[in-house]
């Protein structure tokens, strides 16, 4: 009679554990559209960036009065407007400006909306109240009239297209944070810290505000196309960033009056905008779906 030996059973080892941002990585990727948008965005700001090392010459020189309303060739891609200027080099400082403005007026509209969302999310009652009777008052004002009425006001620039952004793209994020305050404030954790005595104020800058990074992250991409379409609105209608400093509405407010000789003085201006805009918003929204706290990672 022969002894079996037993072989050992080799030992499963337990299922890796992933992590909320795996899944909303993984989440981001499945979406081809929010990809593509953060492919485009990450172009256009290194394009921006670096407009020194990819442009021929300075945005405002007129070193090509001679050819004048030229149309795009292999010297000038996008071709001259009609004060000897290369059109590409335009384009390119535009986004600058652009870009500019939407980041520091998405910034400001963060820091506004982060502390009104909060303070409507957790104590609610007269406080919320208040809040979005704010909140409905800048959502009935058509935001185009009165960014002209206060850019007449300020007579126009840079800071003040900026601040004039932030003041009507805190909205959305104000809303984003107060909803997912309003969601965390009856969970153990915040229960917890105020059986033990802790402050509202410390209970909202710990342990609240830090639990609503996502939605303040998609408040924040989401408020830079809003900017950026109020500042070519305004510089289309003369009130925005003065020249000669190369801004897309500006650029598409002065190519309006040779559209029907000259195309390229209006298309070019015109596609940059939609194309940046369009792209942030495809970002931002797939950041929001990737982002969701009510999507589960399969």
């Amino acid at each position: 009679m022969t002894d079996t030996i037993a072989t050992p059973i080799a030992e499963t080892a337990p299922p890796r554990q992933r992590s909320p941002l795996w899944f909303a990585w993984q989440r981001f990727l499945s979406n081809k559209a929010a990809v593509a948008g953060g492919i485009v965005m990450s172009i256009l700001i290194l394009m921006a960036v670096f407009a020194p090392l990819i442009t021929p010459v300075p945005p405002e020189a007129q070193l090509f009065l001679t050819q004048s309303l030229a149309f795009p060739s292999a010297e000038h891609w996008f071709g001259v407007d009609n004060l000897g200027r290369d059109f590409y080099t335009r384009i390119v400082y535009g986004a600058r400006v652009s870009l500019s403005i939407g980041f520091i007026a998405a910034g400001f509209s963060v820091l506004i909306g982060i502390p009104l969302g909060a303070l409507a999310g957790y104590f609610g009652g007269r406080t919320d109240w208040v809040i979005m009777r704010i909140i409905e008052l800048f959502s009935v004002v058509p935001p185009l009239l009165a960014a002209m009425l206060l850019g007449t006001l300020l007579r126009g620039g840079y800071m003040s297209i900026v601040a004039i952004a932030a003041l009507f793209g805190w909205v959305q994020v104000c809303l984003l944070v107060r909803a997912q305050v309003k969601a965390f404030r009856e969970k153990e954790f915040v229960r917890a810290a105020q059986a033990l005595g802790a402050s509202p104020w410390y209970i909202i800058r710990r342990h609240l505000i830090p639990n609503s990074i996502s939605p303040i992250i998609v408040g924040f991409v989401l408020a830079i196309p809003l900017a950026m379409m109020l500042e070519a609105s305004l510089s289309f209608l003369g009130i925005g960033v003065p020249p000669p400093t190369a801004t897309w509405g500006q650029m598409i407010n002065e190519g309006i009056n040779f559209m029907f000789y000259y195309w390229h003085l209006a298309v070019f201006p015109t596609a940059a905008l939609a194309i940046t805009v369009l792209a942030t918003s495809l970002f931002g929204d797939g950041l929001r779906d990737a982002l969701d706290p009510t999507l589960k990672g399969r």
